[in-house]
């Protein structure tokens, strides 16, 4: 990749001091050992269904399985969230990884996974019971060499990452917990370090009136769909940046009855994304301004006051808050670090919506990395894993935990 910033030597030998640490090199190795019984855990928690508001049975299999791996202050919250806490020595940070639990095919969809050589085929084996394996597989090994930290390490399954679950999970996590790091494991590619998250609000905005005959009430009677047309008008004009990208559309438009009739309803969802919270907010009250504008534009027209005319509903499907963190970012800092260590090569420096929105809109030093193999289809009912590489995920999110946490030899990075 061109243009990447400058990595700081000082981190780099940190985590390559650590990754040398005798108990650290046996972890690293046990990771790859373990490969085959890791992959036999995402396969078990693949066949539990986890649809988004429905993760209950694979929450309570993430939580025995936490404490059959050595925590004991493991707790489901009130929002569905499992959080297993590794205590560090005292007086340190608190750094949280996540994997979200949710998987977005319905309840009864066929999740028996199917082996073919090293290619594992149903819904959700790679995303995300590939996070889920990498995060049970850290947790087992800093158990297993008995790795202390100084900060405490919260193991975390998270709810409601997907879709219509809006990272509902994280943002309860990071809105009622004080943390002071977040690393979330989602996707595969373990060549990918996200620095930015991509906010997006989405709203269903419907406007309603009497509707008529088209011939004999035209004239008495503004139309929705017309109101609706008038509001795409003033919105396909919106001045968006180039940096911080924002973007904005009006995905779906449905809305009347037959060919000859004035329309009583129109509806429209709007997408609105920007790595710029402000832009986000600003560009959300244009699109909203632009509606409330095109209805009275529409009532005016055929002379109806606005208590007698359309009216706008306005709801709100989607809010996922952006972020951006400096490249100096601790975290940035060390997950880069320990790819160079694990002669991984960063191949994709981005920005994406994940779990990771929910703390970089909160100012916490946070990314999302990946878990290693591959995953081939995600979000559809052919989606596959190949098992390849799959310990460099655990290894990677290993090495950049102990550089931020802090080990018995070395000061945790996060302040």
């Amino acid at each position: 990749m061109k243009n990447i910033p400058a990595l700081d030597p000082k981190v780099l030998g940190l985590v390559t001091e650590i990754s040398k640490e005798p108990k650290v090199e046996a972890a690293i190795a046990f990771i790859k050992d373990q490969t085959e019984v890791a992959m036999l855990e995402q396969i078990e928690l693949c066949e539990i269904e986890a649809p988004t508001f429905h993760e209950e049975k694979r929450a309570a299999s993430v939580a025995e399985r936490m404490r059959q791996y050595g925590l004991t202050d493991v707790h489901i919250d009130e929002i569905g969230n499992v959080i297993g806490i590794r205590k560090g020595s005292g007086n340190g940070p608190v750094l949280a990884i996540g994997a979200h639990m949710d998987s977005v095919v319905p309840a009864g969809t066929d999740v028996k996974v199917k082996k073919e050589g090293n290619i594992y085929r149903a819904p959700g084996i790679g995303d995300n019971c590939s996070g889920l394996r990498a995060l049970l597989q850290v947790l087992r090994a800093l158990e297993k060499e008995d790795i202390r930290t100084v900060g405490d390490i919260w193991f975390v399954g998270t709810v409601g990452e997907e879709g219509n679950g809006d990272i509902r999970g994280s943002k309860h996590l990071c809105a009622n917990n004080k943390l002071d790091g977040f690393v979330a494991i989602d996707s595969t590619d373990v060549g990918r370090v996200l620095y930015g998250a991509v906010g997006s609000h989405r709203w269903r905005l419907a406007v309603d009136g009497t509707g008529g005959h088209s011939f004999a009430d035209f004239g008495k009677t503004p139309s929705a769909i017309h109101a609706v047309c008038r509001a795409g008008n003033i919105i396909a004009d919106i001045k968006v940046p180039e940096d911080p990208k924002t973007t904005f559309t009006i995905g779906t438009i449905k809305g009347g009855t037959t060919v000859n009739t004035i329309s009583a309803h129109c509806e429209v969802d709007v997408d609105i994304r920007s790595v710029s919270n402000d832009e986000l907010l600003r560009v959300e009250s244009e699109v909203l301004g632009a509606f409330e504008k095109a209805i009275k534009e529409e009532n005016a027209r055929w002379g109806v006051a606005d208590e007698n005319g359309l009216k706008l509903t306005k709801t709100m499907i989607g809010n996922r808050p952006g972020g951006l963190r400096p490249h100096s970012c601790p975290v940035l800092q060390a997950a880069r670090s320990a790819q160079k260590t694990l002669g991984i090569e960063l191949t994709n420096y981005a920005m994406s919506s994940t779990d990771a929105n929910a703390p970089m809109s909160h100012n916490i030093p946070a990314t999302c990395l990946c878990s290693g193999g591959k995953g081939i289809g995600a979000h559809t009912l052919k989606e596959h894993f190949i098992m390849e590489k799959t310990e460099l995920g655990p290894q990677l999110v290993l090495l950049t935990a102990l550089a931020l946490a802090g080990t018995e030899t070395t000061k945790p990075l996060l302040g």
